[in-house]
């Protein structure tokens, strides 16, 4: 039984390291543009409807946290269903890995947004441009089962949060274009490297 034991861990120990080391078919191209339009979406909300966010944080936390829940399910359905289709008996291990490499930058955004909120509200305005870090940092740590060009979407995500951090303090903090531009640009820029990696016949789904 003990052998037995070993051997199938062996075995889910090899099909994790052919998952790491295939590179990810599991993002959807169009579903990804989605996310960058939701973004751009998201931004023309704020401008209409929270035009001084500063008086109605939660409301701004809220908006930009409902935008990037809606745009990880739609990208998650995506991956499940790509992933069953193109990496067939890795979908598990593919998917599996696809989150790990991001929840550490995901996690952190979170604890990042909570701990300014309950000990440093007066550095709230800092959060766009260290979201746009933060995710810079899970697509850098995705890079390496993902298409190369992928590196020039994370550098494009760290450069635009520093200049978010750059230019966020007085009257521009909140800006809605702040948030919207950067990953709006960044999720069509990513969407692009995905439809120009994509194997025949994906490009369309």
């Amino acid at each position: 039984m003990l052998d037995l034991d070993r051997a199938l861990a062996d075995i889910t120990a090899i099909r994790t390291q052919l998952a790491r080391g295939n590179q990810f078919r599991v993002y959807g191209p169009l579903t990804v543009a989605a996310t960058g339009v939701l973004a751009f979406l998201a931004g023309g909300a704020q401008a209409l409807w929270l035009p001084d966010p500063s008086i109605v944080i939660y409301d701004y936390l809220g908006l930009w946290t409902a935008a990037a829940v809606l745009s990880v399910v739609l990208v998650g359905i995506e991956m499940i269903a790509r992933s069953k289709r193109i990496h067939s008996g890795l979908a598990d291990e593919m998917i599996h890995a696809a989150i790990e490499q991001f929840i550490p930058a995901g996690a952190a955004g979170v604890l990042l947004t909570v701990a300014l909120d309950q000990f440093a509200p007066q550095s709230l305005w800092m959060l766009p441009g260290l979201w746009q870090i933060v995710f810079s940092l899970g697509v850098f740590a995705s890079c390496r089962s993902l298409p190369r060009a992928m590196f020039a979407v994370g550098v494009w995500y760290l450069a635009a949060g520093l200049v978010s951090l750059a230019l966020s303090s007085g009257a521009h903090a909140f800006s809605a274009w702040i948030m919207a531009v950067p990953f709006g640009v960044g999720q069509l820029l990513m969407a692009i490297v995905f439809y120009r990696n994509a194997g025949d016949g994906d490009a369309e789904t």
